[in-house]
């Protein structure tokens, strides 16, 4: 079978291959066994068959469980978010009404105040000037319904009133009862009992006080004179730049420049050249009084020579903001002028 050449293969070209079914018995017949076997193997490729459609029905049921459990779990994400949402909203919500609470109560706290003191500002204006302890005491037993905050914070606001109308010797008295008041709402909350019925032993304890206690009670009061001053400053300040700024709103010009501000604003000095003796020099000039003194005597031949003195363009600004401000109305014809010559040196450029 070897050759040189290497193995011969062609004993192989006629060789039979038969199956198991080919080996039989003499005993059995050989046909039924045939057709057992082959309903076997039939059987068997149609379990196979039923078993891949079973498992492709398998899988198929598998993919849409899966779908449907990502759907469901998609649908639990969405109440989760819709969940955490609404638990935000009605924390929104819930604040919102805190705050509207807070400002109404605010709102309630602020028109109690204005109605206590519409009704009772006389009697706490009295009680403000009583100067001896005896006096006060007695004028709170007889109108017991002072003894509140209400009367404290109304003491301080007419110290407040007193110090900007330069009335600091009543500012300090009823500022000295501002804080007997006070003493008595701090000595209820100690106790934890309505201030009405403890301000009888605030007395008793102040007139016989020890050193401490009087001396705490005079830091006090130097405290709120210092804050009292303080107030009515800022007060004073806010007022005086309202007014300032009322005036300058009426003084205004037609260009919306304020008179003031431009006539301070004026030029100082300029530098302009002179021809003399054939040489031109330069010469320094104060334009300010000028200009101010034009404006002061209305002098229009004065002003125009003024302005005249400085560079054109520097001059053209400034008489600008004189006209913007009011404080030269030129004649029509003089405006029609200026603004025929700006157009022309607009289109020039």
């Amino acid at each position: 079978m070897s050759t040189g050449a290497g193995i011969d293969y062609s004993v192989w070209d006629h060789i039979y291959v038969s199956d198991d079914e080919d080996v039989t018995s003499p005993y059995v017949d050989t046909s039924s066994l045939f057709r057992m076997r082959h309903r076997a193997r039939l059987e068997r490729m149609a379990e196979f068959q039923h078993s891949g459609e079973d498992l492709e029905n398998n899988f198929a049921e598998c993919k849409r469980l899966l779908e449907k459990a990502q759907g469901r779990l998609k649908e639990l994400e969405e109440e989760g978010r819709n969940e955490e949402e609404e638990a935000e909203l009605k924390k929104v919500q819930a604040e919102s009404v805190l705050n509207i609470k807070a400002v109404t109560k605010e709102k309630e706290k602020i028109e109690k105040h204005k109605t206590f003191v519409e009704t009772y500002g006389k009697e706490i204006k009295h009680f403000g000037l009583l100067r001896r302890w005896d006096d006060s005491q007695k004028y709170l037993s007889d109108n017991p319904h002072l003894v509140c905050d209400e009367t404290a914070n109304c003491l301080v606001a007419v110290c407040i009133d007193f110090e900007i109308d330069e009335k600091h010797a009543l500012m300090e008295q009823v500022a000295h009862q501002a804080i007997v008041m006070q003493f008595i709402l701090d000595l209820a909350r100690t106790l934890k009992v309505d201030p009405r019925g403890c301000f009888r032993q605030f007395f008793s304890k102040i007139k016989i006080a020890d050193k401490t206690y009087q001396d705490a009670f005079d830091r006090e009061l130097e405290l709120l004179k210092g804050r009292v001053r303080s107030c009515a400053q800022i007060r004073m300040d806010s007022a005086m730049k309202e007014l300032e700024e009322e005036e300058r709103q009426k003084r205004l010009g037609p260009g919306g420049l304020d008179p003031v501000e431009v006539y301070e604003s004026l030029p100082k000095r300029s530098q302009y050249r002179v021809q003399q003796n054939g040489l031109h020099q330069s010469v320094s000039s104060s334009l300010c009084k000028e200009i101010q003194k034009s404006f002061d005597e209305k002098n229009i031949q004065m002003l125009q020579i003024a302005i005249n003195k400085l560079d054109p363009e520097e001059g053209k600004y400034h008489l600008r903001r004189c006209i913007d401000s009011g404080l030269w109305v030129p004649d029509s014809g003089e405006g029609d002028d200026d603004d025929k010559e700006e157009d022309e040196e607009e289109e020039e450029d």
